[in-house]
């Protein structure tokens, strides 16, 4: 099946899937709400990550999930994110 989402391409799950898997509706095996998080945060573009979640779900859920993700640059890009934005546009968490 080729997915329409190209950060699950190695799962046979649908778009609408996944959507239901990042509300916390769903659970399939072990993939689950922060399994669909730290997919977005691993490999999907910014422009995709805040367009699918929002700004300050990202900023809320980040802290959380930082221990599990492996990309060292995706860290340090969040990092810096999760420090910038509160000080410098506060107004994109409302």
């Amino acid at each position: 099946m080729q997915n329409a989402l190209p950060y699950v391409w190695d799962y046979n799950i649908t778009p609408e899937q996944f959507t239901t898997l990042l509300e916390g509706k769903l659970t399939i095996g072990r993939l689950d709400r922060d399994w669909a998080m730290l997919r977005l945060i691993e490999y999907a573009s910014y422009e995709d990550i805040i367009r699918t979640i929002g700004m300050k779900n990202l900023l809320n859920e980040y802290p959380r999930l930082r221990s599990r993700i492996r990309s060292v640059s995706r860290k340090r890009g969040f990092d810096f994110l999760v420090d910038w934005v509160p000080t410098h546009h506060p107004e994109w968490l409302q």
